[in-house]
């Protein structure tokens, strides 16, 4: 069985391509090519499971066409829309520190510049638009959103789950 400490996110499945199998993969990381690599692992109903792949070929610089084993039909790709596609960590070549934004959902974001007090959890990663921004769920309830930016980012520790940001003032006071 495959554990989610074991992979890191590197993509989505999206609608099939063509009628024998085909689907197109969305990704943020193109390690699949890059590294000596058999399969893939997608999150098929909140279980984690190898995909061998026939073949890839790019289409852009964030999509890829994949014909995986056994998957010979539009319907069949049909049933993987949507499904998160993994990478297993042990094949990749990324450094060990290295984490994706994926990686980082659930850690404690504190205020560097008032004593590391609390501002609330990272609830999720908004990277669809150039500006990365941390959605943050406050511990009284509603959310913040941070630039995710080198600019204000002052440290990332893996071990204790916790980042570190010194903001510019009033920005906590906009969520």
């Amino acid at each position: 069985m495959i554990r989610t400490e074991e992979v890191y996110k590197i993509g989505r499945i999206g609608k099939p391509h063509g009628v024998k199998g085909e689907v197109s993969l969305m990704f943020s990381d193109d390690v699949f090519d890059r590294v000596d690599a058999d399969y893939l692992v997608l999150m098929v109903d909140g279980i984690l499971v190898p995909f061998f792949f026939e073949e890839y070929r790019f289409k852009s610089g964030e999509t890829a066409l994949v014909k995986f084993c056994d998957i010979d039909t539009k319907e069949q790709a049909q049933e993987l829309t949507g499904c998160d596609v993994y990478f297993p960590k042990k094949l990749s070549d990324r450094d060990e520190g290295d984490l994706t934004w994926d990686e980082l959902k659930g850690f404690e974001v504190v205020n560097a510049d008032a004593d590391d007090s609390l501002i609330g959890t990272l609830a999720y990663v908004d990277d669809s638009t150039e500006n990365v921004l941390f959605s943050v769920s406050k511990p009284g309830g509603g959310e913040v959103l941070i630039p995710a930016s080198g600019d204000f980012i002052v440290s990332v520790d893996p071990e204790g789950r916790k980042i570190r940001v010194s903001l510019p003032e009033g920005l906590l006071d906009l969520g």
